[in-house]
Formats: C-alpha cells, structure tokens, sequence
C-alpha cells in the first residue's frame, strides 16, 4: 500500500521555511505532553514523545511546508508576520500529524517492515499492537491543536470539516485498496483504470494535493465553496503524481530513487498492470495472471518483459503529455492569478519527475 510513498508536490519552501517549520513542531509537541485534559504518568509522557518522534518525524515534510508556500503566494508576501508564520506552520503540522497516523495504521494493516528507513512503529519491541492506539492518540492531537490555535478563528469550523472530510475520504480510498488487492483472493479481474483511479484519488490525492492548498486557502481568508475547480484540478495531479509513482515503481533506477521497486511482488493495483490488462491479447493475460504477485525473480521478469512487449514506457510518457497539457490549460482557466500561480508551483515540482 502507497500512502505513504507519496513525496509530495510541493515546496522546499527555502531553508529559512523549514527551519521556522521544524522549530515549530518542538513547541506543539510540548502542548501535547502538557495537555491538562488527561493526567500523564512519567511512563506514558515518555511513550508519547518517544512515539511522535518517531512517527511525525523523519519524513520529507513536503506537504506540511507546502502549506507555508502556498500561503506566501496567496498572501502575495515573500514575508509572513510571526502570527501568520506560526498558524501556517501548524496547519502543516498538524498535516503530518495524519500523515503519521495512516502511516502507523496502514504498516499494520500491510504487515510492513521498515517505514523511512527504520523498522514500523509497530514492529519496535514493547510496541507491537499498542501501535493501533497509538495511530488514534495522533489523530486526536489534530484535534487538540486545532481547539488550541484556531478556536475563535471565523475558519475554525471549516477547518474541523476539512480534516474530517480529508479523512473519511482517505479511509474509505484505503478500504477500497484493501478489499480489491485482498491477499488471500488474487484477482487480476477486478483490477482496471475505474478502480485504480479511485483508489488514488481517495487514499493520497486529496491528503496529499488537496488539503494543503485547502489550509492555505481557509488561513487567506478564502471560502473552499468557492474553489471546486481547484479542488478537481489538485486531485487530478494527485493521480498523475501516483501514476508516476506506479510508473518508476518498476521503470525507475533504484540507486535514484532510493529504494526497489516491489509492486508487482506485491500484487499492487499498480496503472501498469491495468495498462497491461486493457491491452494485453490472451496469451499475454496468461502470463500476467501466473506470474503477477509471485516474489520468484523469473516470474517479475516475465511481467517485466510483457510491459515492454506492450510499449508501456511510451504509453506512459504520451499519459504524461496529455496530462500535463490538460492541468495547464484547466489552471490557466483559473480567475485568481495567485491560485494559477500555487498551482503551477506545485505541477512543476512533480512534471517529469524521476525519483
């Protein structure tokens, strides 16, 4: 499952941004383990720091600064005030704060091993299935920290409703992938372009595209009621940003992209396989269905050897042109100059990426 293999879009936000980003994150920690709602015991306050550490930590933070850029542009101010800085940063953090808690739920679900280079939280000893309530403790700090900065802002309800929606969306994508690439019931008729795009628009596009546009939109003062389109256009890059995903998954260099890619192992719903469905002749059906999720090296071989017999590669790059022609012409039909502009910073970040 990829939810978490998505680096997002958007920014490097610069190093004085990141630096104003991680600074942030100590202080909303430190609210966290003083929370008067609960009575910590030593035992439990050193679990949670420990915990957040470990999983709000460590990744590339992409979607949280992107929040901060995407605010600057819509502020049309190279320079946020220290308040504006602060709600920015949070609103991020509290974006990688889900992302945490998806991540730890979905590397049970998965029986995954490592997670950004380390064993999951899950498989940690002393953890084990503690790990289930530790994924509800990280999502119930968004909330605490929404009531904390944001209660009495005109946007604080929309925001509760924003985070709600995301989420809802994200589990039911994340149930969707579960029960169709369900291991015990291989079935590669189930998979095709309808299902996979569900599947990534619901469990990544909208967290990982929408939301941090969305946050920026409802601190500039913004009513998301009013920007549909943009929400259709970000999740659309959202998918394109996955189909790349799937795309590098077996076409990439790993010594780039920094890890090896496992989804026809793994019997993923990949936009390859569906590709290769939708064009493949019998025999070739025949060969994808013996050999796809099979972890024999011959047998990923053989599915590798088919996708190129098909012309995946090329079917992929006319994919990418097309893609990229219809954002540009759906952003630039955009009234709002500083929305084109938050959206187009965030295409050319993902435009013919390769890791």
């Amino acid at each position: 499952m990829a939810t978490a293999g998505v680096a997002v879009a958007n920014g490097s936000g610069g190093a004085d941004t990141t630096a104003a980003f991680k600074e942030i994150y100590s202080k909303l920690k430190v609210e966290m383990l003083e929370d008067p709602a609960f009575e910590f015991t030593d035992e439990s306050l050193q679990w949670i720091d420990r915990m957040v550490d470990y999983n709000v930590l460590g990744g590339k933070c992409n979607r949280g600064i992107s929040v901060i850029d995407s605010y600057k542009i819509l502020k049309g101010a190279d320079v946020l005030s220290k308040e504006e800085t602060f709600l920015a940063c949070t609103l991020g953090w509290c974006i990688e704060w889900l992302q945490a808690y998806f991540l730890v739920l979905d590397d049970i679900m998965d029986n995954s091993q490592t997670r950004r280079g380390q064993p999951c939280w899950f498989r940690v000893p002393q953890v084990g299935l503690i790990a289930v309530n530790d994924g509800i403790i990280l999502r119930n700090h968004i909330s605490r920290i929404l009531q904390r900065h944001f209660k009495g802002k005109p946007y604080y309800v929309d925001l509760i409703d924003l985070f709600n929606e995301v989420e809802f969306k994200t589990a039911s994508g994340q149930l969707l992938d579960l029960i169709t690439t369900h291991e015990g019931e291989k079935d590669l008729s189930k998979y095709n372009l309808t299902i996979h795009r569900r599947i990534v628009q619901y469990k990544t596009a909208y967290y990982s595209f929408y939301l941090p546009v969305a946050c920026a939109l409802l601190l500039a003062g913004e009513n998301l009621d009013n920007f549909g389109d943009v929400k259709t256009i970000l999740v659309e890059m959202g998918t394109y940003f996955q189909v790349q995903d799937d795309y590098l998954d077996c076409f990439g260099d790993p010594e780039f992209i920094g890890k090896i890619g496992t989804d026809i192992e793994d019997y993923k719903c990949s936009w390859l396989v569906v590709q290769a469905l939708d064009r493949a002749d019998e025999d070739q059906k025949r060969i994808l269905f013996e050999n796809y999720g099979k972890s024999d090296p011959a047998c990923v071989a053989k599915v590798k050897d088919l996708y190129k017999e098909l012309n995946l590669e090329e079917v992929f790059h006319e994919y990418e042109r097309e893609s990229y022609t219809k954002l540009i012409a759906d952003i630039e039909a955009q009234p709002n100059k500083a929305v084109q502009t938050v959206l187009k910073s965030f295409l050319h970040k993902i435009y013919k990426r390769d890791k």
